[in-house]
This record gives C-alpha cells, sequence and structure tokens, in this order.
C-alpha cells in the first residue's frame, strides 16, 4: 500500500470518497472497495452515511489497525461544545473508539477559529482521534490554524484535479509538512478525459483517462487522493496506478489545464479562495 508520511501520519496515497453514498449502496461500495485493497475510507458527518460506513467496515474482516478512517465535523459545528458533541456522535454513527483523521470540514464564519481548533485538539487528546487535520482551508486560514494548533495538522483536504490550480494550497501543506489530500481529483471526468493531454497520456500507456489523472495526483510530492465512485468496477482500476509512470513532459501538459479555473464546490459559506 503506498503511503503518506505528514507530520505522524501515515495516510493510504488513495482513499475512498463517499460523498453521495447513501444506504446499501454505500455499504457495498465501502465493502467492494476494502475488498479490493482499499485501506483509507472518507466520509463526513454531512454526508450522512457513517452508520453505513461503519457496517462495512466491521463486515470486511480487516483488522481495525489496517484501516484509515477520516471524518469530519461540519461547520455549523465548530463551537467548543457543539464540536465534541459532533465528534461522539461521528464515532457512535461509526461504531469506532476512535477515528484516524478528524478534520474541520469548511472554515467557519462566525466562530472564531481559535476555539475550533482548540476543540480539535481536545477531541485528540480524549482519543477521539489519532490525527487532526482541517478542509477547505486558503493558505491564510492554514497559517493561522497552524499557529493555533498545539499538535501539528496532517492534512489539508481541498478540491484538486487538472482544471483547478492549487499550487499556493500545495506549497503551504508542504512548507508545514502536511499533505494535500485531493477530493473531486477527476474532476467531473467527461471534458477533462477529453483533453487532448489526458487522451495522449492515457494512449501512451494503455490507461483509462481516469487513471492517468490519478497517477497525475500521485507523482506531486505530498498529495493524495479520494476518488469516489458509485460503479464498483471502477474501484480497481482507480486504485491500479502505481505501476507506471507519467513524464516531465506529461505531467507538464497536465497542468498546464489549470488555466480553466474550474471549481466544482463553490458555496455561499465558502472561504475567499486564493486567487490563482
Amino acid at each position: 500500500m503506498h503511503t503518506l508520511q505528514a507530520n505522524g501520519a501515515n495516510m493510504p496515497a488513495i482513499g475512498l470518497g463517499t460523498w453521495t453514498l447513501k444506504g446499501a449502496q454505500c455499504v457495498d461500495l465501502v465493502s467492494a472497495a476494502i475488498d479490493c485493497g482499499y485501506r483509507h475510507i472518507d466520509t463526513a458527518a454531512m454526508y450522512e452515511n457513517e452508520m453505513e460506513v461503519g457496517e462495512a467496515i466491521r463486515a470486511s474482516g480487516v483488522s481495525r489497525g489496517d484501516l484509515f478512517v477520516t471524518t469530519k465535523v461540519w461547520p455549523t459545528e465548530l463551537s467548543e461544545a457543539a464540536f465534541q458533541r459532533s465528534a461522539e456522535t461521528s464515532l457512535k454513527r461509526l461504531g469506532l473508539d476512535r477515528v484516524d483523521l478528524l478534520l474541520i470540514h469548511w472554515p467557519s464564519k462566525t466562530v472564531p477559529l481559535a476555539e475550533t481548533i482548540r476543540a480539535l485538539n481536545k477531541a485528540a487528546g480524549e482519543g477521539m482521534t489519532r490525527h487532526i487535520g482541517v478542509a477547505n482551508f486558503p493558505t491564510g486560514q492554514l497559517a493561522q490554524a497552524v499557529s493555533l494548533s498545539e499538535r501539528k495538522l496532517a492534512c489539508n483536504q481541498v478540491e484538486y484535479h487538472p482544471y483547478l490550480d492549487q499550487a499556493k494550497v500545495l506549497a503551504a501543506c508542504r512548507e508545514h509538512g502536511m499533505a494535500l489530500i485531493s477530493y473531486c481529483p477527476l474532476g467531473r471526468g467527461g471534458a477533462l478525459f477529453d483533453e487532448r493531454a489526458v487522451r495522449a497520456a492515457a494512449q501512451a500507456h494503455d490507461r483509462a483517462p481516469a487513471q492517468i489523472v490519478l497517477r497525475w495526483h500521485m507523482q506531486q510530492d505530498g498529495v493524495g487522493a479520494i476518488p469516489r465512485t458509485s460503479r464498483p468496477e471502477r474501484l480497481s482500476e482507480n486504485l491500479d496506478v502505481f505501476d507506471f509512470v507519467l513524464s516531465e513532459v506529461e505531467m507538464a501538459a497536465i497542468s498546464g489545464l489549470a488555466g480553466r479555473g474550474q471549481r466544482i464546490c463553490d458555496f455561499d459559506f465558502s472561504p475567499e479562495w486564493d486567487p490563482a
């Protein structure tokens, strides 16, 4: 299993994203993912599927110590007392004593960051999680979070794919010894998979376009990815990206697509993003 070392955390470089997976489909997908080799499972309180993720983990027969489970606290729950309740409830739904990584899902525009970072550290101190981190933090807020935290932050989970330049966030993560974990790592497929840079590399390496894009992530120092799929047949394909290497020319051509500046996840509560 290919892993990322980040401030004491040892994270499988590719995990399964579970956003939008619900009910029996979620149980089946997570079970199938673990069966074919995934050891990093990503969920969140907001996904409303922690119970299903926990059910699949228990049914897998894989030792708990061999799995890396991430969950997240939603921005409406970032006051100290609410954060504690959210983390405890997530553990109950998952049926776990602790998770491996607990994240602030989005920064709050109303709760002071110092209060939330204090609550995040408290959750770790009380054994609810092995590691802590953030998600969707631009560089300014990331620097504040790092300076406020008593414990080292393991990662910043952000949207990242060839259509979105995240060079500033990636540089900041590297500066702080953190991993950048890409969600929506394949964008929305479609147009991205039809780009000449992706198609040419896919043909050269006899791989699917999705594998080329995931390989592009894997060849960037300190970057992991949590692709989501609802199709079981895609699970092994997304994991099978470690036995070939993109050339510097291929990497540069795919990176060159970032000029589109296409952001999928941008909401009223989103922070002010770093300018490209």
